[in-house]
């Protein structure tokens, strides 16, 4: 399984509400198994505020990439680009990492 993790903040923190629509639009895609947008809801003393966080989860590499050939993923981009400061992104294979005992 792929976890899906991408952090945004937003240029103008009056436009938050249409960049939580934008992003909840990859919702609608039926490649995830899992997906959720979510508002920080606090800020890291150490680090840079973001204010939503993107969640999903793919069976495969080749669900993630139907996923961003999705209409949907390309309107979701012409609507947040615009109106965010920060984009990251990261992927990776659950199970792959240090686990915990």
């Amino acid at each position: 399984m792929i976890r899906h993790i991408v952090f945004f903040s937003v240029r103008n923190p009056k436009d938050r509400d249409r960049v939580e629509r934008g992003l909840n639009l990859l919702a609608r895609t039926p490649h995830a198994r899992t997906f959720e947008v979510g508002r920080n809801i606090g800020h890291d003393a150490i680090s840079e505020p973001v204010d939503f966080v993107v969640y999903a989860e793919f069976d495969d590499e080749a669900a993630l990439s139907a996923y961003k050939a999705d209409p949907l993923y390309q309107h979701s981009i012409e609507v947040v680009r615009p109106l965010r400061e920060l984009r990251i992104a990261a992927d990776f294979v659950s199970g792959e990492g240090a686990a915990r005992n």
